[in-house]
């Protein structure tokens, strides 16, 4: 039996190698991910650990939720105190920025979009256990007012060479700056900042920019002597430390910054290896409906197995042999063709600031354990339920190549489809409804949407009937005796059509789904600026930052500007969860037309807060209530003074004072500006440009370039969702044509036949691409109607969350029609072409 497996799998190397292709797809989207997702690990590990000292000596909650850098701060004598401190070899103090953006020659802002643009004091300090950390690789150290230091990738990026002027922008009092660039600051043994710019100051100069010219920092490094652990070193620090301070390993401070940030960018992850779970399924369909053709075509063979004595065991164990070896192969090009998918995430992923080119790969053994048995065990499962059916196939039937699968099996198929719609929908409900509560509620709504595809795709031979009864009549009134010829094949194994249709209709279903979330997110977006958009213009930051106060001056001092109302981005802990805190001018919230529900947005004084009104039903606060909340400074009690309608205009459901904010160690930076202009006064939205035209960090908004804006983010998303949604079409274009070419295989001798009786090779090849189409659009039509389903389904479950306008995006869902039929006529190019170059004789033999 194990030479009969092997042999029947050599002699069919070109039909399995069609099947191969879909686990290799699936396996590769799984490694590339896994891969990927470890070199991103690695990266920002190695990145946090070469950027912390033996011990870091900071205030007390000197970083904000939001990830700024406080105002909260060192004085320069403890740098002094600590130098003297046993086992310490040296002490640095450190000036850290946010926002110090470096613009390029063209005047086009350099990075920033992701990961930040940083600046502060150049410091020669080595990094814990004595790693090195930058140096500088050309020119020298900064060493004046008019001096910096760029890193190596920034400088690159930028055009800039050691001798040239920078264009720098700052959040700082002095927005502007351009000093000469004396040196290029790099990792010796490799590594990078991942997409960040860094620009270096001298410690005065840093402390200048950054500090209002106070002899003070926002951190000190404390460096072991040799022989010294970080934690002998960190308990003798914290002795010699006042109130208010305390002291961390830097292992500890490095390990907590990169937890941190992977932990915000975990969805990444979570998001590619989603779609690898999509194109794995997919490729199942494909495995699925291959084996299934395989074994019946190979009906007699095994039942002459039986009837020369094999057992069923034996006749099952013989395909699942068949199963490993395919599922092995697939695995192993999966493997290769995963690290090459890595480096294109690497690349894609660069394009939009997050850079990994300065690390290597990391390829962990736990990859390739996954790769091997994702791709065997789904290769092999796939491969068990056809083997299974056909032991119930008694010998003697097969041997009189008279194969038909009893009509109970259709009906179980109805009924387990229809179990599995019903179990998906009550997961759905469970999931969208609130039931269960979030993480755990998207677990639900997967397995749902997975449920109901599953059990439509095993009810489709019965539900599709109709369907395809109706496609054979319109074929042979519009095609005559061709288009009958291709209805009655699809027909006649409405199992094989319907399963290479199922893998088409998942990747069109949640790519409908996609457009209409998108359509209909982009439809609330407009809808919302509309009714909430106040004043006439909005400034904001082109990389979603900070940017100085100094802006607001300037607008305010345009001709026919009447008000100018600031906001103000932080964060502090509530609960020990993460919350941001928007900060406005008291007279902020009436211009910004909040409608009270309780209390008047005009009691907004110092101290108090307004609050939305979904977040005071979930935190449970009304009116006269006090909001503990953790800023930097410490823990503070804020009175609850009014509750406000949902409003998109203000970032974040806490609202406060700037003065608030400032007195709890915020950055004196502004978010975003709404002004209000004179309409009698004409050209103010051009004076405005003109004020800024300087500055490329900030740009200046109108209601429709707002709407714009925020619509922008959504496209980009939608995009990257359908290009990855393109890998399970194209596993689902390689089903069709691996069904088709494996049909054709199954009737040779028919088609000789037809050529025998006058069948023209044209059309032939005609017949076959109107098979082909009726699958692709059989497949585009469930796809759809679901996709629509899913699409309202989980737009309804998201009203509350201001996603209220629901917008089915009709020309996009008839385009994906349209190119059904494409991708039906498409893929029977190559099986048409091989039934239409088969020798009528030799078809006509073949048995």
């Amino acid at each position: 039996m194990l030479r009969a497996a092997l042999k029947s799998l050599l002699g069919r190397k070109v039909r399995l190698l069609m099947s191969t292709f879909a686990i290799v797809l699936g396996v590769a989207f799984v490694a590339g991910t896994l891969v990927f997702s470890d070199t991103l690990n690695r990266s920002f590990t190695a990145l946090f650990a070469s950027t912390v000292g033996d011990v870091v000596v900071q205030p007390e909650g000197a970083a904000t939720s939001m990830g700024d850098v406080s105002t909260l701060t060192v004085p320069a004598d403890l740098v002094d105190r600590l130098a003297d401190v046993e086992g310490a070899a040296r002490a640095d103090g450190n000036v850290e920025a946010q926002n110090v953006v470096v613009i390029d020659g063209d005047g086009k802002v350099v990075g920033g979009f992701g990961p930040p643009s940083l600046g502060g004091n150049w410091t020669d300090a080595p990094a814990g256990h004595g790693l090195e950390g930058m140096v500088i690789t050309e020119g020298r150290e900064p060493a004046g007012a008019d001096e910096v230091v760029l890193d190596a990738a920034t400088a690159e990026q930028a055009g800039y060479a050691v001798g040239d002027r920078v264009r720098l922008n700052t959040a700082g009092s002095r927005v502007e700056l351009d000093p000469t660039l004396v040196g290029i600051a790099d990792f010796p043994s490799g590594g990078s900042l991942n997409g960040a710019t860094l620009a270096s100051f001298d410690t005065a100069t840093a402390q200048d920019l950054f500090l209002e010219g106070e002899d003070v920092y926002h951190d000190v490094w404390v460096t072991a002597e040799d022989g010294v652990s970080q934690e002998e070193l960190r308990d003798r620090v914290a002795d010699r430390l006042p109130d208010g301070f305390e002291a961390v390993t830097g292992d500890d401070a490095a390990d907590e910054a990169a937890s941190d940030l992977l932990e915000a960018i975990s969805f990444l992850t979570t998001f590619l290896l989603i779609f690898a779970g999509i194109s794995l399924v997919v490729g199942a369909f494909l495995i699925v409906n291959t084996f299934s053709i395989l074994v019946a075509q190979r009906s007699r063979e095994l039942a002459l197995l039986r009837a020369l004595g094999a057992s069923q065991r034996q006749v099952v164990g013989s395909v699942q042999l068949e199963a490993l070896v395919l599922g092995l192969l697939g695995s192993t090009l999966g493997l290769g063709l995963g690290v090459l998918l890595a480096v294109a995430l690497r690349v894609v992923f660069g394009r939009i600031g997050l850079d990994l080119s300065g690390q290597p790969l990391v390829f962990e053994p736990r990859t390739v354990l996954a790769a091997y048995l994702i791709g065997v065990l789904v290769t092999m499962a796939a491969a068990l339920l056809p083997a299974l059916r056909t032991t119930r196939i008694a010998p003697v039937q097969a041997l009189r190549d008279d194969v038909v699968l009893p009509e109970s099996s259709i009906h179980r198929r109805l009924q387990a489809g229809v179990v599995l719609v019903v179990a998906g929908a009550v997961a759905l409900v469970l999931g969208l409804g609130g039931v269960v509560e979030v993480p755990r509620g998207g677990w639900f709504v997967g397995a749902g949407v997975l449920a109901v595809l599953l059990g439509v795709a095993a009810a489709s031979p019965v539900i599709s009937r109709p369907f395809l009864a109706l496609a054979r009549a319109v074929y042979a009134r519009l095609f005559g005796t061709v288009g009958n010829l291709a209805g009655q094949n699809a027909l006649r194994n409405p199992r094989r059509t319907t399963a290479t249709a199922s893998a088409l209709m998942i990747g069109l279903t949640l790519a409908c789904t996609m457009a209409i979330v998108g359509d209909s997110a982009k439809a609330s977006v407009d809808r919302s600026v509309e009714e909430n958009f106040v004043g006439d213009y909005v400034v904001s930051n082109v990389v979603a930052g900070s940017f100085s106060p100094a802006i607001a001056d300037r607008m305010a001092a345009v001709e026919g500007v009447d008000q100018v109302v600031r906001q103000r981005l932080t964060g502090g802990m509530v609960d020990g969860e993460p919350q941001g805190v928007t900060g406005t001018d008291p007279e902020g919230a009436a211009f910004l037309e909040l409608s009270a529900v309780d209390g008047a947005v005009e009691d907004l004084r110092d101290g108090t807060v307004l609050v939305q009104e979904s977040y005071a039903e979930d935190e449970g606060l009304a009116v006269g209530d006090r909001l503990a909340i953790e800023m930097p400074t410490g823990p503070e009690e804020w009175e609850v003074v009014g509750v406000y309608e949902d409003n998109p205009v203000v970032f974040f459901p806490i609202l406060t004072t700037v003065d608030t904010l400032l007195a709890t160690g915020a950055q004196d930076k502004d978010n975003a500006l709404i002004i209000d202009v004179d309409e009698s006064s004409a050209g103010v939205g051009e004076r405005l440009e003109a004020a800024i035209a300087d500055l490329p960090i900030v740009t200046v908004k109108d209601q429709r370039e707002f709407a714009e804006e925020q619509r922008e983010p959504i496209d980009q998303f939608v995009l990257l969702i359908f290009a990855l949604l393109a890998l399970a079409l194209l596993i689902a274009v390689l089903g069709i044509v691996n069904t088709l070419a494996l049909s054709v295989i199954e009737r040779t001798r028919e088609v000789g036949l037809l050529r025998a009786v006058g069948l023209s090779r044209r059309q032939l090849r005609w017949m076959i691409t109107l098979e082909s189409v009726v699958i692709a659009v059989l497949g585009a039509v469930l796809g759809v109607v679901l996709g629509v389903v899913f699409g309202v389904v989980l737009m309804r479950a998201v009203r509350d969350e201001g996603l209220e306008v629901i917008s089915v995006p009709v020309g996009q869902l008839a385009v994906f029609l349209v190119l059904s039929v494409a991708v039906g006529v498409l893929a029977a190019v190559l099986p048409a072409r091989r039934a239409a170059r088969l020798d009528v004789l030799r078809a006509i033999a073949t048995e």
